[in-house]
């Protein structure tokens, strides 16, 4: 998926992990806002330790997302997700391998076994929703 490379690129670009953190919350902080009215119990992400809420609506095979977190840090790993998997085919979605992308992006290693799980929740809720 190019979107990984472009990602992958983006991240090489910074020196530390300091700095690649900045950019993640960046990420977040630009994120649309999402409607209050959208944040239920059916869209909160289970296995996560913030708070997150995402949905999906279709544009024929294209699966567009909304999501918010009420920690930063999770909102820019959001950003991270959405730019990974927004306006992307389901098919796009269902192949990318977000294990090897994630290590690409040192995600694996520089981020809390927490932070991991809530990712991997995020991650296996937007696949449940390109399955559909």
């Amino acid at each position: 998926m190019n979107r990984a490379k472009k990602l992958i690129d983006d991240f090489q670009f910074f020196d530390s992990w300091e700095e690649r953190y900045e950019y993640i919350i960046d990420m977040g902080k630009v994120l649309p806002p999402m409607n209050d009215a959208l944040k239920t119990d059916a869209t909160k992400v289970q296995g996560c330790m913030s708070q997150v809420w995402l949905t999906a609506s279709y544009d024929g095979d294209i699966v567009l997302f909304q999501a918010d977190s009420d920690a930063i840090i999770v909102k820019g790993l959001i950003g991270v997700l959405m730019r990974l998997f927004n306006g992307a085919t389901k098919q796009e979605i269902l192949a990318t391998n977000i294990n090897e992308t994630f290590k690409s992006l040192g995600l694996d290693t520089n981020l809390a076994g927490s932070r991991r799980n809530g990712l991997a929740s995020m991650v296996k809720k937007i696949k449940q929703y390109a399955s559909i």
